[in-house]
């Protein structure tokens, strides 16, 4: 069932699958939007209640005009749904945002399965990356942006938008967020120096074809949870759900 959950200054586009049993929660990376989910979805609604949820700007969810908080966000996506707990299921930043409720609220979380996840506290964005994209959208060039985020993000899928037609869709969708939450974002508290405070059961999958600061950031983060368990995926980059959809099902149907 498709409805907008109201938020601090604004609402977010979410799908709740219904069903028993502890909930998962998907949190979507910010090179895509929840429809990144799609090649595990069916999946996992036959055995589990999904929720999922863009985060604002980000497909069907309205772009920012004023401040918020994205584990906020998250939060009121629970609320909202009355879950007391539930199985966070992110990538990247929806990663992050997991990591963040964990420690601020982990009456709240059950399980953690993180994918190629980010964290506040730590920068694993490719040096001058930014800088970049800038010039690029100065000119007008949005498929340069979509070209260079796959060199970057995309490898397992050859790197181009031609080689890879499904990722560059992603990337070209959410290029209007990009631009739209900048200035609206808040950055939430950091999480790096605290993940040893992360009581729930955490699964961490890194890609060996992501991006060299992303798996160095990954290693690290899975050292630093507790018990954490670290999965290598040897043909994923940035984007599992695209290159190894049944291994992601069945990561997180172990939590």
């Amino acid at each position: 069932m498709e409805t907008k959950v109201p938020a601090s200054n604004g609402e977010l586009w979410a799908d709740d699958s219904g069903g028993d049993g502890m909930p998962l929660v998907l949190l979507h990376p910010g090179v895509g939007d929840s429809t990144i989910w799609d090649p595990v979805l069916p999946a996992l609604t036959a055995r589990r209640r999904v929720i999922r949820y863009d985060s604002r700007g980000f497909g069907r969810s309205p772009a920012p005009t004023a401040a918020y908080s994205l584990v906020e966000d998250l939060a009121a996506v629970l609320d909202h749904f009355g879950l007391s707990r539930a199985v966070l299921v992110g990538s990247s930043m929806g990663g992050a945002t997991s990591i963040s409720l964990a420690l601020d609220a982990r009456d709240r979380v059950a399980g953690l399965a993180l994918f190629m996840p980010g964290v506040t506290g730590y920068d694993g964005t490719p040096p001058g990356f930014y800088e970049q994209v800038g010039k690029l959208a100065s000119a007008g060039d949005m498929e340069g942006i979509v070209q260079l985020a796959l060199g970057i993000w995309g490898r397992a899928g050859g790197g181009s938008p031609k080689a890879d037609p499904v990722a560059a869709a992603q990337l070209r969708g959410v290029l209007p967020a990009w631009f739209s939450i900048a200035g609206h974002q808040g950055t939430d508290a950091p999480a790096f120096d605290r993940l040893g405070d992360i009581a729930a059961p955490a699964l961490l999958a890194l890609g060996e074809l992501d991006q060299p600061e992303v798996v160095r950031c990954n290693e690290e983060i899975a050292d630093r949870i507790p018990r954490c368990r670290l999965v290598r995926l040897a043909a994923s980059d940035h984007f599992p759900t695209l290159r190894e959809p049944e291994i992601v099902v069945q990561l997180i149907e172990r939590l």
